[in-house]
Formats: structure tokens, sequence, C-alpha cells
């Protein structure tokens, strides 16, 4: 049996090239052996040493990743992205904010709802952080078409929701 550059089964078969169409049991082969690599390559990226003494777990990376990439939001906002209940975001936020992290102001046209962002002082070193990620999946899609981008995300998400469906969840 060969191994690929990362010391794994395969890469020489028929079907395993860049560019090549490989069939659906080569393909969930692939994705099986690649998926463990991704994973641990994504825990490798250390949190910044201004961050490391906060308690941040994998939940908060996407609310973080949300107002970093996409600003200030409201908490309702935040919990539809996150497909969680606003009581989830609202417990995160509070946390968060606590630490210093996050700023929660009264939103000017309404003044019952909250917005949310990054507080000023901890921008460069979240957007440090998660930029490594963004820039390694700007060096993956970018090659790609929009059509081939959609595709992707798509397949990711199927995926994604199969693995939870298959949990009971």
């Amino acid at each position: 049996m060969s191994t690929d550059e990362h010391g794994g089964p395969g890469g020489t078969g028929p079907g395993t090239g860049p560019g090549t169409a490989p069939g659906v049991d080569d393909g969930i082969r692939t994705m099986l052996l690649l998926m463990p690599r991704l994973v641990s390559a994504a825990k490798k990226i250390k949190v910044p040493a201004e961050l490391a003494s906060f308690d941040l777990a994998p939940r908060h990376l996407s609310l973080l990743a949300y107002l970093l990439f996409d600003g200030p939001m409201t908490v309702n906002t935040l919990a539809g992205r996150l497909e969680v209940a606003p009581a989830t975001v609202s417990l995160m936020v509070g946390d968060l904010s606590r630490q210093g992290i996050l700023e929660r102001r009264e939103d000017p046209a309404d003044r019952r709802r909250t917005i949310v962002s990054v507080a000023a002082g901890h921008l460069p070193a979240i957007n440090g952080w998660l930029g490594q990620g963004a820039g390694a999946w700007r060096t993956a899609l970018e090659p790609l078409t929009a059509e081939q981008r959609g595709m992707f995300i798509d397949t990711l998400l199927a995926y994604e929701r199969a693995v939870t469906e298959a949990r009971g969840g």
C-alpha cells in the first residue's frame, strides 16, 4: 500500500489525484482520513497570549467570528446565526462581557435591544487568532468558481446535518 505526503495510506490510486473525480467510496475514504487531520490542524492554532487566561471554548469561536467578520449585532441576530436560543447567546455574551472580551451597549433605535461587539482592546488578538483559519480557507476557496465554492460549502453542511442526525440531535 502506498502512502501520501501526510504519511497516510493512498494517494496514488485511480481517482485520488488532483483534478480527478473519485467514486463515492473513494471520496468517503479520503474524507475519513482527512477529517482528523483537519481537526488536528485547527486545534493546533494557538490562542494568543493575551487571550490565554480567558476560558474560551469552541462555542465562543463562532460567536467571535460572526462579530469579527460581520461587525456588532444584537443577541437575537447572533442567536439566529449560531442556530441556538437567545438565552444561550445571552449567557455567552454575559460571560465574555464580564471578562472584558465583548462590549454590550444599548441599541439607540430600540433601547430594549443590546448591541454586542468585540472590545477594541481585544480586537487585534482575536483578529490574528481567527485570521489564521480565515487565511487558510481563503487559500483553499479562492481558486474555486462561485459554483464550486457553493457546492463545497453545501457538502460540508450536509455532512454536519447527517452526523447530527445520526447522533440523534
